[in-house]
């Protein structure tokens, strides 16, 4: 007899919570993973059904049967190894996002491995040297499989406990099936030619509104990511005191504002925040993690206190050490333009293995990717390694492009629209006509993969990639 969605839910966190050395745990938990190291663990991807609304959804993509993809949990400099089994019939491999891996290691399919087939399996091995938020997917098949599900966060912890008293981690991400709860048509050349296609159950960890109790009083990591194939998240943490400590898996390097209802703060698919959270002081009140735009208000996650206030304050955590990251200054530095818009013909990709829309609208210096397996690319950029460089943006479109560098940590320098942060990230907003001016040392060798987040945009021509030697 097959079990209920709800027995397989229960059964996933039993299962989760006593993963080996805490590499596999619960999305959202009350007590802090204390791992001293990631033990080695194998993934299967398959087909997998949830009950993501009313009824049971099937053809979901996950590493479990009948549960969302686990969080990673990982322990900087300490090394990291899985071994990833494809039991689909399509290929497919796993991209770590914001992880400066070997690029071998990069999971991008014909670029630095080669498909993941039907009932092979591949081991990824390296060091995660930044602590901070991340997350994995994969980069063949991208669009279908990252639309069903097959998206998961990547925690790796610091070396020392900065003070918390709990946390909760929040795959945020939304999922197109109609009213018989399966899945519609995943994307239209129409909508991949503008903003993308949106899905339209909005989720965190698979779950509408979930709720995650933490003694009152105490002090919350709350880490989330935004592992969406197109929308873009304006979010607020209602009822509740707190401050953003790190983006895009790095600790801020300049200030970001709390957000508000009148300014929320954006997280773009792709993108990552931490935030440190103290719950109130009376059981039962709530922090709310809202979803603010200007067409709907929507409660993605709830952190419910309970019990006695612990009475902790922020002022107790200790401050995130910065990651090892090279720095630069950035006067004088080779400046290497890019144009980001149309494409100028509507060749089709060969991506092999990895398949195709069919169609291309976008490209990267009126140059559309020719797809995965297509031989003979030239990269958008060759750098010398060791060197600074600052990269120049242009989005020549009238659509917002989450631009995504692999194997690489960035920072902005300047806009001509806006004032931006120069904090460390691995994916920048182009906002329509923008131009943003990028600045980093070219440290990590290999063909690293560079385009746009919204996934419609990256596989119908917004694609590239930057070679370091």
């Amino acid at each position: 007899m097959k079990k209920s969605p709800e027995m397989d839910r229960r059964s996933f966190l039993a299962l989760a919570g006593a993963g080996a050395a805490g590499l596999w745990l619960p999305v959202g938990v009350s007590a802090l993973a204390k791992s001293a190291e990631a033990t080695p663990s194998t993934f299967r991807i398959q087909t997998a059904r949830y009950r993501l609304r009313d009824a049971v959804t099937e053809n979901l993509v996950s590493v479990f049967p009948d549960a969302p993809p686990p969080v990673l949990r990982m322990t900087q400099g300490v090394p990291f190894s899985i071994d990833v089994t494809n039991t689909l019939e399509e290929a497919t491999t796993i991209h770590w996002h914001g992880l400066r891996v070997p690029n071998k290691m990069d999971g991008v399919p014909y670029l630095t491995q080669f498909p993941i087939q039907q009932d092979e399996t591949w081991r990824y091995s390296y060091t995660p040297d930044d602590a901070g938020v991340y997350w994995y997917h994969p980069h063949c098949r991208t669009m279908e499989q990252i639309a069903r599900g097959l998206t998961g966060i990547i925690v790796v912890a610091e070396r020392d406990d900065p003070g918390f008293d709990g946390e909760t981690v929040l795959n945020l991400r939304d999922f197109r099936i109609g009213k018989d709860d399966q899945f519609m048509q995943l994307y239209s050349a129409r909508a991949a030619a503008r903003a993308g296609t949106f899905g339209t159950v909005m989720t965190a960890n698979w779950e509408q509104n979930p709720v995650y109790e933490h003694p009152a009083g105490s002090l919350v990591r709350l880490r989330l990511g935004a592992t969406d194939t197109t929308r873009f998240y304006p979010l607020t943490f209602d009822g509740g005191e707190g401050r953003i400590i790190g983006a895009d898996g790095h600790p801020l390097r300049e200030e970001l504002p709390w957000p508000t209802g009148e300014a929320p703060i954006l997280v773009a698919p792709g993108q990552r925040l931490d935030v440190a959270l103290r719950m109130p002081d009376t059981e039962g009140e709530e922090i709310v993690v809202t979803y603010r735009s200007l067409q709907k208000t929507r409660k993605l996650a709830t952190l419910r206190a309970t019990g006695s206030s612990l009475g902790r304050s922020l002022d107790e955590l200790t401050p995130l050490p910065p990651n090892d990251v090279p720095d630069f200054d950035p006067r004088g530095l080779e400046v290497v333009e890019m144009v980001f818009g149309w494409s100028p013909d509507g060749l089709k990709p060969n991506n092999g293995f990895c398949g195709s829309f069919g169609y291309t609208f976008w490209s990267i210096d009126r140059k559309p990717w020719p797809g995965d397996a297509a031989k003979g690319i030239a990269p958008v950029a060759e750098l010398k390694l060791g060197k600074a460089y600052v990269l120049r943006l242009r989005n020549s479109s009238p659509n917002r492009h989450p631009i995504h560098l692999h194997g690489q940590v960035f920072r902005p320098l300047r806009s001509n629209k806006r004032v931006l942060p120069s904090n460390w990230t691995d994916t920048v907003v182009l906002d329509k006509e923008e131009t943003i001016d990028i600045g980093f040392v070219a440290d990590n060798p290999g063909d690293w993969a560079f385009h746009c987040h919204v996934i419609e945009h990256q596989k119908s021509g917004l694609a590239g990639f930057i070679r370091v030697s």
